[in-house]
């Protein structure tokens, strides 16, 4: 029984100074009507806008269908969004397994990559951030994630220096299973890896036994510019793991398997009641879909090069990131500078960097929109 006052939600979440009640593109309305420039996209998740049309119908169409089925049995939505992602994946990137989130998607990819090496180590690079379930939480870069995963008993996973090839050189041994590393570090504070650091890795992982994953739960579908941020870099890991935005909101994820992680892969070796459910399908070939005929992935390019020219043009001292992932570092608390566009009803990110403001609106952000941002942020400096 709870107590006067007391709410039944854990309090396990900082929450944002607006309780929207619909959103359409890039703007939330909340309760009194007041309209909201969203600059956070939900966490990177609204990839074509808040309720588009066309997602919000194809989900309507396939529940009104079928809602659910467990994996138990075929659907052919499930064959067609996997068809899909493996044609707009790079190389031999071409062998799916669906599930429901970016934790979940790294989860697997990284017992796929145990099971074709043989090994349990694993390497991962500081900044990095994976997931909070426990083989993921072992690889998050942080005092608190690292305390979780020591509890359930987990090892660590070796650490490479952010964008340092010679640490790469160091740590990656032949007792390493995989090595796991998001191209754009989007906790850290969008944090983009150079081609050369992301060379390296690549080949070295080959010379050495070890599986590549490319963790692009936040950096991927598009947002950094092109469909995958492999396909940005040239380079193309052993596994690439998709979530957040790949349904617009409604909950997918997935690894996108090569070769060396798909060989000898059977019955009962992955599992998910839910992963690649009707909807779920339905919602993410409408999101693809969308991206594709609206040109999201240039409109990202664009207009995030447009967003950090004014970003150094109001005195940034750095801009991280690719496309719609950037991390504005202004030499001034974060939170101070995200708490004074609330009050402009603007919504941006912060970072574990506590200097790097992150945004990561929808990828149907228009020019005209980011202007309205950058004018935020001229008034909130000044």
């Amino acid at each position: 029984m709870l107590r006067a006052g007391e709410q039944a939600l854990l309090p396990v979440y900082a929450q944002m100074p607006v309780r929207p009640v619909s959103g359409r593109g890039a703007w939330l309305v909340d309760e009194s009507g007041a309209e909201w420039l969203d600059a956070y996209g939900g966490h990177a998740v609204a990839s074509t806008g808040h309720s588009h049309p066309r997602v919000v119908s194809a989900i309507a169409e396939q529940a009104g269908r079928l809602f659910f089925y467990s994996t138990a049995v075929p659907h052919p939505l499930r064959e067609q969004l996997a068809a899909a992602l493996a044609e707009r994946c790079p190389g031999p990137l071409g062998r799916v397994f669906f599930c429901n989130s970016g934790a979940e998607a790294n989860e697997n990819a990284l017992h796929l990559a145990r099971k074709a090496t043989g090994r349990k180590a694993v390497a991962s690079v500081t900044g990095g951030w994976h997931g909070r379930t426990v083989a993921t939480l072992a690889c998050c870069d942080g005092r608190s994630y690292e305390a979780g995963a020591v509890r359930a008993g987990m090892a660590l996973s070796a650490r490479v220096a952010f964008d340092d090839v010679a640490s790469l050189d160091s740590v990656l041994d032949d007792t390493m299973a995989a090595l796991i590393v998001e191209p754009v570090q989007g906790m850290a504070g969008a944090r983009d890896c150079s081609v050369e650091f992301l060379a390296a890795a690549r080949r070295l992982c080959t010379e050495r036994g070890i599986a590549l994953l490319f963790d692009e739960v936040q950096c991927g579908v598009g947002r950094s510019g092109a469909f995958t941020a492999a396909e940005l870099y040239g380079v193309v890991p052993d596994g690439l793991t998709l979530a957040k935005g790949l349904g617009s909101g409604y909950p997918i994820g997935a690894v996108v398997a090569g070769p060396m992680l798909a060989m000898g892969i059977g019955v009962g070796d992955l599992g998910s009641t839910f992963g690649g459910g009707p909807v779920a399908c339905a919602a993410a070939l409408a999101t693809l879909s969308v991206i594709a005929d609206e040109d999201l992935t240039g409109n990202a390019a664009r207009v995030g090069a447009h967003i950090a020219a004014g970003a150094r043009a109001l005195g940034a001292r750095k801009v991280w990131g690719r496309g719609l992932l950037l991390g504005l570092d202004f030499g001034r608390p974060a939170k101070e500078l995200q708490q004074a566009l609330f009050a402009h009803r603007i919504l941006t990110g912060t970072s574990a960097d506590p200097n790097v403001l992150r945004i990561m609106p929808p990828l149907t952000l228009t020019v005209h929109e980011a202007d309205l941002l950058l004018a935020g942020l001229r008034e909130v400096l000044a």
